[in-house]
């Protein structure tokens, strides 16, 4: 697989990725909701437009058989079902969503993304923000951890919101103690 290198511009691409993770709607103003990920959405959008980083998105994709999966048997709240509202990434980051590479994953961590960092020399830095901290975010981060433990990867604490303001303070400490930056 040919991976580019360079802008359509011809500009070389950043050594660096920001990858958002999850922010769809189902997580931001749905079912699995909450306001601290809601207020993530202004500051996001600022770190978006200043970065000059590859812009990579995650897309947590489940079918309509979701309730009898194992995590629907666990979390059976029906959420980002593919081909739903609920799936679709927030307007808000729609524009900057079009021109960015996506990976939608069936599980918290997407092994295909990680593997593509790994197959990627010339990136030498990840950074990761969205949704949930304590499930997708650290999960995602600790794949890109195994893949390639020779990069920098950092968390952007305040771009991140969890499941509870608790279990996203216990993330960012477990993500420390895997050698994850937090900032």
């Amino acid at each position: 697989m040919h991976i580019a290198t360079y802008t359509e511009s011809g500009k070389p691409l950043s050594d660096s990725l920001l990858i958002i993770i999850d922010m769809q709607k189902d997580f931001v103003t749905g079912p699995l909701g909450s306001r601290e990920a809601q207020q993530l959405v202004p500051k996001l959008i600022d770190k978006i437009k200043k970065t000059e980083k590859q812009l990579w998105f995650t897309l947590d994709t489940h079918t309509q058989d979701y309730l009898h999966t194992p995590e629907g048997l666990k979390l059976p709240v029906p959420h980002c079902i593919k081909g739903t509202e609920g799936h679709d990434i927030i307007d808000e980051l729609l524009p900057y969503f079009q021109s960015a590479r996506v990976f939608e994953k069936p599980t918290f961590g997407s092994v295909e993304m990680a593997k593509q960092i790994a197959a990627m020399p010339e990136i030498k830095k990840v950074e990761l923000a969205g949704v949930c901290t304590d499930i997708c975010v650290i999960s995602n981060a600790l794949l890109i951890k195994a893949f390639r433990p020779d990069i920098e990867i950092s968390v952007d604490a305040e771009n991140c919101a969890g499941s509870t303001v608790e279990n996203h303070t216990a993330a960012l400490i477990s993500m420390a103690c895997c050698q994850i930056e937090i900032m």
